[in-house]
């Protein structure tokens, strides 16, 4: 069968755009993501803060290249069971964490109008469910004969101490 040259023309035309368009274009495969943290890679910190009822955590990247952690960290008190609950709610999802960068989340123990309260010797902070985590002691948490806590929530990992505490404020009055 014979195209006539006129009705080629367009084909042609359209080819070659496609074929251009195929060696300029930017490659569609995104960079891979940074792998998870290695927990021996990480340093886990914990501090009572200046609002009671409040502790900081953080999270420093001692590794030489990036990496990610879950979004949401996980604080467990003494043998209780279940975590301090996200806030805002949300599941897992990747957090990146440059190498040498921290991130920090604050975590309200107490909650004020709480009427019953456990009483716990240790908390224990990971940066992602399968690390172990590191355990914090009562006493270094500023409170030698144990840390109250009732319906505990934590905020998501932040870039900064100060976006932490104003991201527990916003959630939890």
């Amino acid at each position: 069968m014979r195209i006539p040259a006129e009705a080629s023309l367009p084909v042609t035309f359209v080819l070659s755009l496609a074929l251009a368009g195929a060696m300029t274009a930017s490659p569609s495969a995104a960079a891979p993501a940074p792998p998870t943290c290695r927990e021996s890679g990480l340093r886990i910190t914990a501090a009572p803060s200046d609002r009671p009822g409040t502790l900081r955590i953080g999270v420093t990247n001692r590794s030489g290249r990036a990496c990610v952690i879950d979004r949401v960290p996980i604080v467990v008190f003494g043998d209780l069971d279940g975590l301090a609950l996200p806030v805002p709610d949300g599941g897992s999802g990747p957090y990146r964490v440059a190498a040498g960068s921290s991130a920090h989340a604050a975590v309200r123990t107490l909650d004020p109008a709480a009427t019953e309260l456990r009483v716990v010797d240790r908390l224990t902070v990971a940066a992602d469910p399968a690390h172990r985590g590191r355990a914090f002691g009562a006493a270094v948490m500023g409170s030698a004969d144990g840390i109250r806590v009732w319906e505990p929530v934590t905020t998501w990992w932040h870039g900064s101490r100060a976006a932490a505490d104003a991201a527990l404020y916003r959630y939890t009055r």
